[in-house]
């Protein structure tokens, strides 16, 4: 049965890359897999569904054909595949030696839909893009993987935040498909309490702007942005924004930041679908269908997943082969975020990979 583990060690956080550029890795490509007619679960259909993805490595196949070290990235509400070559993660997870080592394994890291170079509302049909949900994601990430990249089985599925939700999905809805699953800041439970409403307040500001005329737009709409930094308080640590805004002054030139930021790099029909698409996420009635080997992460600091609830604690002793490792607070979390900074969480990533025959 599930256990669970406090985790205990001490972790020092690298310093970041100087490289301004994320570097090229062995056999990195980008593209484009076109889903023809795809159906949503709530019936409805797009002709042509763009799946964007980038991949490290190149696949290896055993005797009859079958891909052996396939590994599966799944990003974070607001974020694309890309996230994963950020310094912080790429330094730690892809280079010679390491966990993911990209002249060994073959890395996926797709573009949901909605995101990055996927369908997404903003290239034209605006709010009348179909109202997808994390079941279609899955269903299209299975797609892309199996029917685009010709993969029929992962070394691991890892995902952080709402990746980490689908990573669950993943576990339940194909579950011979994969050996190690790594969901990473989320819970296998619907969204609800505090994480609903925070998110329900950003959905809302949006439907309720009165330059969004439900969806179709010309200018961007620029009243909404005055709530996207309650995303910042949410995801960071309170004290990092402490420390980005010792003072009153500071802090609302912070909070004037935030909102330029989002009114100048942000759509809002986009992000609206991003915070409402979790509509049908419920893994928890399936838990038991996981076959894979499975390590959670989560954060003590985390407000978004927060551990105080005891959440993961119920839930992981549904897993038959799953165990929960809960990091506590240190210098080296920074909240939700901390599933930015790998070096917290790698060595758990080294032990399921490790375990694995």
């Amino acid at each position: 049965m599930g256990k669970l583990i406090i985790a205990s060690m001490l972790v020092v956080l690298m310093a970041a890359s100087a490289n301004s550029e994320p570097p090229v890795y062995p056999d990195q490509k980008e593209g484009d897999f076109i889903v023809r007619n795809f159906r949503f679960e709530n019936g409805e259909t797009l002709s042509e569904l763009r799946l964007h993805y980038i991949t490290l490595g190149a696949p290896q196949r055993d005797k009859a054909g079958h891909v052996t070290n396939a590994v599966l990235l799944l990003h974070g509400t607001t974020g694309t595949g890309k996230n994963y070559l950020m310094p912080s993660l790429a330094d730690e997870l892809f280079g010679a030696g390491q966990a993911l080592d990209a002249s060994r394994y073959y890395i996926i890291l797709p573009d949901g839909i909605g995101r990055g170079g996927s369908s997404k509302p903003s290239d034209g049909l605006h709010a009348h893009f179909p109202k997808y949900g994390y079941k279609d994601v899955v269903s299209a990430q299975y797609l892309l993987v199996t029917e685009g990249l010709g993969v029929d089985h992962l070394r691991l599925v890892l995902g952080t935040s709402m990746g980490g939700m689908m990573t669950w999905m993943w576990g339940e809805r194909y579950p011979s498909m994969m050996d190690a699953l790594m969901p990473i800041a989320s819970q296998p439970t619907q969204i609800s309490g505090r994480n609903l409403l925070w998110r329900r307040i950003i959905v809302e500001a949006i439907r309720h702007d009165p330059d969004w005329n439900g969806g179709e737009y010309v200018t961007p709409p620029q009243h909404w942005v005055t709530a996207v930094p309650i995303f910042t308080i949410m995801a960071d640590s309170s004290r990092r924004l402490q420390a980005q805004a010792p003072t009153r002054q500071a802090g609302n030139e912070l909070y004037d930041k935030f909102t330029v930021s989002a009114l100048k790099n942000l759509d809002a029909n986009d992000y609206l679908y991003w915070f409402d698409s979790s509509w049908d996420y419920d893994p928890e009635p399936d838990l038991a269908r996981i076959k894979a080997r499975l390590v959670a992460v989560n954060f003590a600091d985390d407000l978004i997943n927060a551990s105080d609830l005891g959440v993961m604690e119920k839930q992981i002793v549904k897993v038959p082969r799953g165990r929960f490792v809960l990091v506590p607070q240190s210098n080296a979390t920074i909240g939700h975020q901390t599933l930015t900074q790998a070096v917290v969480w790698k060595p758990y990533l080294d032990d399921l990979l490790r375990s694995l025959p």
